[in-house]
């Protein structure tokens, strides 16, 4: 799963440094809320962009659901964070992409600079739904939305052409799901 801000580039552009630490800061402190709540791993952050994912370091058999129901507080939690920052004149909006696969992770980089992280198709083809998803949206591929049951709303969305993806890619938009049974 990745997330990322909408208009962060165009804020940065005309924010002052301590601006945009401060608000990286108050989105980091949100999200990593539900992250943790839902277990989520997080190898490391990329200024307004965050990959995490499910199932390692611990066993996660509802992952998807996970993931899910995590978005979608997500997107909630962000609504209130959004308008205030609109208030202050920044357009600024959350995107989210969910894939489901299996990836290589592990201890990556160099002597004496190594993140635990996660490389591998998956990572790649939810990093690239998160690119495609307009603020507010939160889009799914189709391995994902079979690990999904009845209580997530989900729509069809035109299938999607992807860099590195030979095909188009279909995906499924979340629109809202059950809280946790």
């Amino acid at each position: 799963m990745f997330i990322d801000l909408r208009g962060f580039t165009a804020f940065t552009d005309g924010a002052e440094p301590e601006e945009v630490i401060a608000l990286l800061a108050e989105f980091h402190a949100a999200m990593g809320e539900l992250i943790s709540i839902h277990e989520g791993t997080v190898p490391h952050f990329t200024g307004d962009g965050i990959l995490i994912f499910f199932n390692d370091p611990l066993p996660a058999p509802d992952m998807c659901a996970r993931a899910a129901r995590m978005a979608l507080a997500m997107q909630e939690r962000f609504r209130p964070l959004g308008e205030r920052w609109r208030q202050l004149g920044h357009e600024l909006a959350l995107g989210i992409g969910i894939a489901r696969g299996y990836a290589t992770l592990g201890a990556m980089g160099y002597e004496g600079r190594f993140d635990y992280t996660a490389i591998g198709g998956v990572v790649n083809l939810a990093a690239r739904l998160c690119a495609e998803a307009p603020g507010g949206q939160i889009l799914v591929d189709r391995r994902a939305r079979a690990g999904l049951d009845d209580g997530f709303s989900l729509e069809a969305v035109p299938p999607l052409v992807l860099k590195g993806f030979d095909k188009p890619v279909p995906v499924f938009a979340l629109t809202g799901g059950a809280a946790r049974a």
